[in-house]
C-alpha cells in the first residue's frame, strides 16, 4: 500500500475513533476524507480531529446555514523521486 493511502487511512481511523463517520475515495491523484460533524462536539474530540487532519497535505470544514458540517482532508500521492517528475517538456 503506498504511503499516501496509508497516512489517509490512518487519519480515517483516527476520525472514527472520535465518532466521526467517514468516507474515502481514492482519485486519480490522491485519497480524500471525508465525515459529518455532529452538532455537538466537545472541546476534546475537537482536538482530536485537528491532531487527525493536521496530517494530511489539505484540509477543511465546510458548514452550511443549515448547520450541516463536513470535514475534509486529502492526501496527495508521494511522487517519485526517480524518472522524469518534470514531466514532458522539462528540461534538465
Amino acid at each position: 500500500m503506498p504511503a499516501s493511502k496509508e497516512r489517509a487511512e490512518a487519519i480515517a481511523a483516527q476520525l472514527s475513533a472520535v465518532g466521526l463517520a467517514t468516507r474515502v475515495e481514492e482519485c486519480d491523484d490522491c485519497t480524500a476524507i471525508e465525515a459529518e460533524v455532529p452538532e455537538p462536539l466537545s472541546a476534546q474530540s475537537w482536538r482530536e480531529v485537528l491532531e487527525a487532519v493536521a496530517t494530511a497535505d489539505r484540509f477543511g470544514l465546510l458548514a452550511t446555514s443549515s448547520n450541516d458540517r463536513t470535514l475534509w482532508a486529502v492526501v496527495h500521492e508521494t511522487v517519485s523521486a526517480t524518472g522524469d517528475v518534470g514531466g514532458p517538456g522539462h528540461q534538465r
